[in-house]
């Protein structure tokens, strides 16, 4: 078989010679030696035999072999192409390690020891993904599935006709491992038809085949607490938790005698969930925002633990006594409402007329109440945290809009001079040394550490633990006054007691001073008994 090679001589690649008497870095050294082996190799009976059985395999007539051997061909002809070189005859190669011959790793990598541009393409493996998207949440394992079941048998038993809302407690606690005053929330949610009665099959229904079984504890709380095709909690879905808690935690037993102060102390419990939790403040708390907060840890603290008041996180009593009290101070007509003049006696005239005026202007926070220029309890629940709790961030978030008067997300020095002249003002007035406000200001700075130095952003702020100071500073004279004079026996205290905020210290002190003015007033008046309603506080 005649073959003429036709193709660009530059373009023939010793790596293809797939020669192993001849290094390849010779042959690319005299291209005109190439050309004369190639034609001389295709001139070989041998070579006539492998082309046409490439030919043939390319066309599909026999089986693919890429070595181009033939059923006659022994096995050192099927290991290697024929040699134009006699026996004994072979040049030496070049001293080199054998790792870094690119000729001899092409040779391992392939499917031959010819190394056929002829490859065997594999068909990709089909990979199984398991599915990880579950609509409904994913279906529990067998075994704990089967665990499940078999505790629910053991509290059913006996049971044939269901449980009713007062036999529920020990499911929702031991099963469902929520707090046990979550109990009728859920027996409402599973009993859709109000029949007072929930069955086994009911309950295996909604906790196991609907996958809450799997899910973790804040988004079983979110579930069961929100309504049908709602994505968000709002403040009336808190409610009947809060009802049950009152009627079953030891520690608000006493309250059972005063309903009007069990519906309080919830709307208090429930204005502090939202003021931590939602942080967007849009009263619409979403799954993502529960998961981030201490709300579930706080719940499970104040159903494990008997004494109410050391559940500080939304649930201590004394600390809703503290809000309750300091509103109903300044609320002297007792209509629930304040108004500025009302607002500016807060903390014996600690505040600015300036910083009243812009909460008043509902800046940081739009009131919920429908009567203009008046602020509304949850209002004042905001305000109260926000002010005696500057290390907080939500407290932060609120004074900066206050400060920020243009709304451009920065503070200026001219915005702060505008509220600092009113303090100085006030320190003439009183006879103090005024505190210049170019003194006042380097020492924000210094305090604070902007970015630059010419304006305050609230990243600056929430990232200095004295940015509560720098707000005092600028409109609470007398806490302004305190840092100036810091206590070194408060401080200690506080070192002492890491944990506790602001808030923590400020409602301990507070409640300690309120109890002792009311046993002072039950002693003047001569007996505890005595009560106008019209003229004392409601405690």
């Amino acid at each position: 078989m005649d073959l003429d090679f036709n193709g660009d001589l530059a373009s023939l690649d010793a790596e293809l010679l797939q020669l192993a008497e001849v290094s390849p870095l010779a042959i690319k050294a005299h291209p005109c030696v190439a050309v004369k082996l190639f034609d001389q190799w295709l001139s070989l009976p041998e070579t006539n035999s492998l082309v046409k059985s490439l030919l043939n395999n390319a066309k599909g007539v026999g089986p693919l072999n890429v070595s181009g051997t033939t059923s006659g061909t022994n096995a050192a002809a099927s290991n290697s192409l024929p040699s134009m070189f006699p026996a004994g005859s072979t040049p030496p190669l070049s001293p080199r390690s054998s790792s870094g011959s690119p000729r001899l790793t092409k040779q391992r990598a392939g499917p031959s020891v010819l190394g056929s541009p002829l490859k065997l393409v594999n068909e990709p493996v089909k990979e199984n993904i398991p599915q990880f998207y579950f609509l409904n949440g994913r279906p529990p394992p067998n075994e704990l599935k089967e665990r499940c079941l078999f505790r629910i048998n053991q509290f059913f038993y006996g049971h044939v006709d269901g449980l009713q809302m007062h036999e529920f407690k020990p499911v929702t606690k031991e099963i469902c491992k929520l707090p046990s005053f979550f109990s009728t929330a859920l027996f409402r949610k599973i009993d859709a038809d109000c029949s007072g009665i929930v069955t086994r099959d009911a309950f295996v229904d909604y906790w196991v085949n609907g996958n809450m079984l799997t899910k973790d504890i804040a988004t079983q709380i979110y579930t069961i607490l929100k309504q049908p095709d709602v994505k968000c909690l709002t403040q009336d879905d808190f409610k009947p938790v809060l009802r049950e808690l009152l009627t079953t935690h030891p520690g608000l037993e006493f309250l059972q005698s005063t309903p009007e102060f069990q519906e309080r102390y919830a709307e208090t419990v429930i204005y502090r969930i939202f003021y931590y939790v939602n942080r967007a403040g849009n009263s619409r708390l979403t799954l993502r925002e529960l998961k981030r907060s201490n709300l579930i840890a706080a719940m499970q603290h104040a159903d494990e633990e008997e004494d109410i008041n050391k559940v500080l996180r939304y649930f201590s009593y004394e600390h809703f006594y503290v809000i309750y009290c300091k509103f109903w101070e300044l609320d002297t007509d007792h209509d629930f409402l304040i108004d500025k003049e009302n607002l500016i006696r807060y903390g014996n005239h600690a505040l600015t007329y300036r910083i009243v005026d812009r909460i008043f202007s509902q800046v940081p926070r739009k009131f919920t109440s429908k009567v203009e220029g008046k602020m509304g309890y949850e209002d004042f629940v905001y305000f109260i945290l926000s002010e005696e709790d500057k290390s907080s961030e939500h407290s932060l978030e609120y004074w900066f809009k206050c400060i920020d008067l243009d709304g451009n997300g920065i503070i200026t020095r001219n915005e702060m001079q505008f509220f600092y002249e009113e303090q100085l003002h006030r320190m003439e007035c009183m006879a103090q040394e005024p505190v210049l406000f170019e003194d006042i200001l380097c020492q924000i700075v210094d305090m604070v550490s902007p970015e630059d130095d010419s304006y305050f952003t609230l990243r600056d702020l929430k990232g200095s633990k004295l940015s509560g100071s720098v707000f005092n500073i600028l409109f609470n004279l007398n806490k302004f006054m305190a840092f100036e004079t810091r206590d070194p026996f408060l401080i200690r205290q506080e070192r002492e007691n890491p944990t506790l905020t602001e808030w923590d210290r400020f409602a301990h002190r507070e409640y300690i001073r309120l109890s002792m003015e009311e046993d002072a007033e039950d002693a003047s008046n001569g007996s505890a008994d005595v009560w106008d309603e019209s003229l004392e506080a409601p405690f």
